[in-house]
């Protein structure tokens, strides 16, 4: 019998940066057809959901000046902020990524804007993309 292949990370959603969500949130809801999908405001941004099939899209718009969000619309522009995959069990992932000299942004898990645990990893050590992890 063949072994039973091992379930990896999914992505779970897309953070993109926005100026301002109302500007945006047509293009995703109307021409797209994207629904809806509420979400709370987390680390100092409004953050509007977007389901993509099983996966969602995050339009982030920061809610201050000294926001992460904003500090990246400074630096970037608009854009893809932070890709979040999901994994079966964050803690484990974490020690995997730290035994590997990943950089940890969050050391322990804290809760996201959907009520999970997440995690981030620091793009310098993840070839320049913001990672967030989240548990399944």
């Amino acid at each position: 019998m063949p072994p039973t292949p091992r379930r990896g990370a999914r992505i779970a959603h897309i953070g993109i940066a926005v100026r301002a969500i109302d500007e945006m949130l047509p293009f995703y809801r109307d021409l797209l057809g994207l629904d809806e999908h509420p979400l709370d405001d987390s680390d100092g941004a409004h953050i509007a959901g977007l389901a993509a099939g099983p996966q969602l899209v995050e339009l982030l718009e920061p809610l201050s000046p000294d926001s992460p969000i904003s500090k990246f619309l400074e630096k970037r522009g608009p854009g893809i902020h932070h890709i979040c995959f999901a994994v079966s069990d964050l803690d484990a992932t974490l020690a995997r990524c730290r035994a590997k000299g990943v950089r940890l942004i969050d050391d322990t898990p804290r809760m996201g804007a959907e009520g999970k645990r997440i995690a981030f990893l620091h793009p310098a050590t993840t070839g320049g993309v913001l990672i967030e992890l989240t548990e399944d």
